[in-house]
């Protein structure tokens, strides 16, 4: 089943064709980073107006570099929550055009679930149940799946998400956005014992919370301003980076401890950060876990895993009409059509 899949829901424009939720049949994404850099951080309503611009473009080179067309492919999918509102009703809507003008069905994808789903693209041998960790610039989730379809929440975070923290701490370090990056650079030079930084309590063990960390940052190099102190940016960056993976990975090998879970996934954009991969994978060996991390193409936005999920919701009859709407914020355990 071949499917074409659509992305939208932050500042990449995306599309794939996804064949039987596992093979990369083409994968097509246009960045609107460089733009967004000058002010420090994506603006929605430019990301929506660049979003139009892309859409069509992108669309065609999928199809055009998958050998086929819209009305060709069995299915067309498309990330419908959780994002910018402005920025997923122009992929939500061009979909849901091209679904009725080709006469395909159309399949609703939550974007967490999409992020998950990644994996199943680099390996082919991940089949549920296992416990995935989420973290990307809005979410840092630990989640269960059950199968394919079934999803439940064991942590989430109570403020900012780590990459949404990762930023904010990069621009007081003075990095251009997005900072996650740059910090991690900045942390291969660095002394990650130099500085000594919180790790935030929560109520619940698998919850997090990164926004005390951020502020710790903040205040810390505020100090050092008022002082006259010099900060060292390549130490603190690989403090913090250390910092947020350990929270990470703590917490996530305690959830699999708990639920004798020796299966367990990595996955979102801050899946790419080099700190964390290694973090995770000391904890995994150490624990006699299974592992799967994707690779660093498919831990940002992309259209490809959305088609990969989009695959599996298909079998479970989850399908859409046009009727469908765009959620800025929604529930990964029940998502509504």
């Amino acid at each position: 089943m071949d499917i074409l899949a659509i992305e939208s829901s932050c500042d990449e424009t995306a599309a794939a064709v996804i064949r039987d939720g596992r093979e990369i049949i083409s994968s097509v994404v246009a960045t609107q980073i460089e733009e967004h850099k000058l002010y420090g951080g994506v603006v929605p309503e430019i990301a929506s107006r660049r979003h139009c611009e892309s859409i069509c473009g992108v669309v065609n080179e999928a199809l055009e570099q998958a050998h086929t067309t819209a009305r060709d492919v069995d299915a067309i999918a498309v990330t419908y929550a959780p994002g910018l509102i402005g920025a997923l009703l122009v992929g939500v809507n061009y979909a849901k055009g091209l679904a009725f003008a080709t006469d395909k069905p159309l399949i609703p994808v939550h974007h967490i679930r999409g992020h998950i789903a990644a994996n199943y693209l680099a390996y082919p041998q991940l089949e549920p149940p296992y416990l995935c960790l989420v973290a990307s610039g809005g979410h840092s989730h630990i989640i269960e799946v059950t199968d394919y379809t079934e999803f439940t929440t064991i942590g989430r975070t109570v403020d900012d998400a780590a990459g949404e923290a990762f930023d904010k701490a990069a621009r007081a370090m003075g990095f251009p956005y997005p900072g996650g990056v740059y910090i991690d650079k900045a942390s291969k030079l660095g002394n990650p014992a130099k500085y000594k930084l919180p790790k935030p309590h929560t109520a619940n063990p698998y919850d997090f919370s990164f926004s005390g960390l951020k502020t710790a940052v903040i205040n810390l190099i505020h100090n050092a301003e008022q002082k006259g102190e010099e900060i060292n940016v390549n130490s603190l960056a690989a403090c913090f980076q250390t910092t947020v993976s350990e929270i990470l990975t703590d917490k996530f090998i305690a959830a699999a401890n708990e639920r004798k879970v020796k299966k367990i996934v990595l996955a979102g954009g801050v899946a790419a950060n080099s700190g964390l991969r290694e973090t995770l994978s000391k904890a995994a060996e150490k624990n006699a876990m299974e592992l799967f991390i994707p690779p660093i193409s498919l831990c940002g936005d992309n259209a490809a895993m959305i088609g990969a999920q989009a695959f599996y919701e298909f079998q479970k009859g989850v399908i859409a009409d046009e009727s469908l709407n765009a959620y800025p914020t929604m529930s990964l355990d029940n998502p509504r059509i």
